[in-house]
């Protein structure tokens, strides 16, 4: 008999276990929480450079939402990048309609990564008006 409540006992507390770890587990971020934490630490440890607007670009997303893509053009230690940032979630920072082609801006890009940039954060705006 004692080892029957042995094993009730040992599955009672991995049941226990298995429960906290579910309810207590960090939950998985979201891609909108990655790019935020992203512009975040290019803000801190970003560097800057002069960059230019090559072009503004609204692609169909889920449903009735429009994802808003800025492509920016800068150079890195005579190397030249091209990249885009989503600033779908940013556009009540910037104007869209005076973002135009050949619109210089500044780019704040990863000292370690160049090919890591953006143009626009919450608390940083490298659009030139």
């Amino acid at each position: 008999m004692t080892p029957f409540h042995l094993y009730l006992w040992v599955a009672a507390c991995g049941a226990a276990l298995v429960a906290a770890y579910y309810l207590f587990r960090p939950k998985p971020k979201t891609a909108k929480d990655l790019e935020q934490e992203r512009r975040e630490w290019l803000d801190r440890v970003g560097r800057i450079t002069d960059g230019t607007v090559v072009d503004v670009q609204e692609l169909p997303g889920n449903g009735h939402k429009f994802s808003i893509l800025l492509i920016f053009h800068y150079d890195v230690a005579g190397v030249s990048y091209e990249a885009s940032q989503d600033v779908t979630y940013l556009r009540h920072f910037i104007n869209l309609h005076s973002c135009r082609l050949g619109l210089p801006t500044s780019v704040r890009y990863d000292p370690q990564n160049p090919g890591n940039s953006i143009v626009v954060s919450e608390r940083w705006m490298g659009l030139r008006q």
